[in-house]
């Protein structure tokens, strides 16, 4: 009996003496592969947010360490601990600070408010049409800053736009999550892909595109209406 491992080995490496391979069979394998390939990317994208995050901190730590205010407060930690073996040079210095020290004013936060967030629904774009989509929606942000855009796309090219500066997210198409999931419907999966973005990102508008006539920047720019309903379409016929 022949195993089926060997068996396996053998057609996907079109050995003459095994048996003939089965298309279906490598088709869905191709698919698989470039699935766990397109979630390995997204990953190894959060990933890299994330390693920026944590340098952010550690550097916030490292001024906080390096303040006036954070020496202060273990001296006085180390007075409250110990008060009776703590050396007449520590209560010297910190009966000096405390008389001397001033609070300052408080400083105005500088830092701009958090923009909202607009959930783009990029459903049925093929990477030249998502392409284009993308970079005039990255011109329009450019133009006018008011909102942070994430797009949702079931085209397995997505990668290839994670430079693009906007949040680019990925669920397969109909016909590849209907192979390996039939159990599922699709659209009960978009759905709760869409709620599980909305919440995450606390999107205050989701956004569907036509993917017959995706919009150019001049429709962006035209179109845009901050008074629309939540839930709305451009170009959407």
């Amino acid at each position: 009996m022949t195993d089926p491992a060997t068996t396996e080995l053998a057609i996907l490496a079109g050995d003459p003496a095994g048996p003939e391979p089965d298309p279906a069979r490598l088709e869905a394998l191709v698919v698989r592969l470039r699935t766990v390939e397109q979630q390995r990317d997204a990953w190894q994208t959060r990933c890299e947010g994330l390693a920026g995050e944590r340098d952010q901190e550690r550097e916030a730590v490292q001024r906080l360490r390096a303040s006036g205010s954070y020496r202060l407060g273990r001296t006085l930690v180390t007075f409250v601990r110990d008060p009776l073996h703590s050396s007449p040079r520590l209560l010297r210095r910190l009966v000096h600070r405390v008389r001397r020290h001033v609070p300052a004013p408080p400083k105005r936060s500088s830092a701009a408010p958090a923009l909202p967030t607009h959930l783009y629904v990029a459903i049925g774009l093929r990477l030249p049409a998502l392409r284009s989509f993308v970079l005039a929606l990255r011109r329009r942000l450019l133009v006018e800053p008011d909102h942070r855009a994430v797009v949702l796309t079931d085209d397995p090219g997505f990668s290839l736009l994670r430079k693009s500066a906007l949040v680019i997210e990925y669920l397969p198409d109909r016909q590849t999550w209907h192979r390996h999931r039939p159990d599922r419907p699709w659209d009960g999966v978009l759905a709760d892909r869409l709620a599980r973005l909305s919440r995450e990102h606390a999107a205050v508008q989701v956004i569907f595109i036509d993917p017959e006539h995706p919009p150019t920047l001049a429709d962006l720019l035209r179109q845009y209406d901050t008074t629309m309903p939540v839930q709305r379409s451009l170009q959407q016929s």
